[in-house]
């Protein structure tokens, strides 16, 4: 039977046929086209990631600070030893965290510059930087205290921390130097306020001495509910009164929100401001004990207002998120949360 099909359009051994051909120039064609418009798409939604959000993250990036957490916010030592705690901050993304002394765990009395050393040894390691000391020694044995035994075994402790700082190799070590009332304590009596002070610039007086010597800073906290140094203007007078590097601040932004605005403090603290603990608050709480702290960015606090004043005047140290409530079931997920939060406060996402 003859065929009259043209003979380009007929297979050929081994080949493509014409009608092939161009069937493949179509679907190549076509392929371009989709692949030329997902790249285009992908771009698009690149530029549009790259573009200044405020309800994403900080629209300015602020590399000059650096995150950190308190082990307070960790189950220590219950659920976590203190190798987890260090290893947990580094994976969730932190430089640094912020180290707790007491009575009885890793850094109290018991330890030592052997067991310090050791502990330095860990967190370098881990690759974590240890952003200070803290303690919550200085409300059961006040600086200020009317008990003569309190106030010499407070300042005892206060030199047994700052001596644990230099043998870790940390220069921050906060300090309570005073308090007129302590309301979550039924065993303190109020102190006059110009008693308070006094004893407090006596008491600060004598650790610099060795603070000096030691190389670590002594960071002043300023507590609202302690009735002690309530406004910045005060917190500087005592600071410049000791006419000394070593005495700086720790500025906590939440302990002064309650009538209070941290934006304020940090452009007034200036340069004194060697720590900073970043603890949320909501002026909604009418719950005025430790628990109207809220997880970071779960309150009234205006960040952008508090990490551009503390910019402004050259604040290049920790931001260190204090909480004292570890998550009862997967306490990670508040570690990972935190970080995510202060990510997006400095414009890092």
């Amino acid at each position: 039977m003859h065929n009259d099909t043209p003979e380009s359009l007929h297979p050929r051994p081994g080949g493509f046929s014409r009608r092939d051909a161009m069937k493949a120039g179509t679907f190549a064609a076509a392929a371009a086209a989709a692949s030329m418009g997902t790249a285009s798409a992908s771009a698009q939604n690149k530029s549009e990631a790259a573009k200044p959000d405020d309800r994403r993250r900080s629209p300015k990036r602020y590399d000059r600070m650096k995150k950190s957490i308190n082990q307070w916010a960790f189950p220590y030592p219950e659920r976590m030893n203190l190798r987890e705690c260090m290893q947990l901050a580094k994976d969730a993304g932190f430089d640094g965290i912020e180290l707790n002394y007491d009575l009885e765990n890793d850094l109290s009395p018991k330890s030592g510059t052997k067991e310090y050393k050791e502990i330095r040894k860990m967190a370098d390691d881990i690759g974590i930087e240890i952003s200070g000391l803290c303690s919550f020694l200085f409300w059961p044995y006040p600086l200020s205290s009317n008990d003569p035994k309190k106030r010499a075994r407070g300042i005892e402790l206060a030199g047994l921390i700052a001596k644990a700082a230099h043998d870790l190799g940390v220069e921050n070590v906060l300090v309570v130097p005073g308090a007129v009332h302590i309301p979550w304590r039924d065993d303190h009596e109020p102190v006059p306020n110009d008693i308070c002070d006094q004893r407090a610039k006596e008491a600060i007086g004598k650790l610099l001495v060795d603070a000096e010597k030691l190389d670590v800073y002594l960071n002043i906290e300023n507590i609202f509910f302690n009735g002690y140094l309530m406004t910045p203007m005060e917190m500087n007078a005592f600071i410049d009164h000791f006419d000394s590097e070593h005495c700086r601040v720790h500025f906590d932004t939440g302990n002064i929100m309650e009538y209070q605005f941290p934006e304020h403090w940090a452009r007034i603290l200036g340069k004194r401001t060697k720590n900073v603990h970043l603890k949320e608050f909501s002026k909604k709480s009418t719950d005025h004990s430790l628990e109207c702290f809220r997880p970071l960015l779960d309150g009234t606090t205006d960040w952008p207002a508090v990490v551009e004043a503390l910019d402004q005047v050259g604040y290049e140290g920790f931001l260190t998120f204090e909480y004292f409530h570890p998550w009862p079931h997967y306490p990670e997920a508040l570690i990972y949360q935190t970080s995510d939060s202060l990510d997006r406060i400095l414009g890092r996402v």
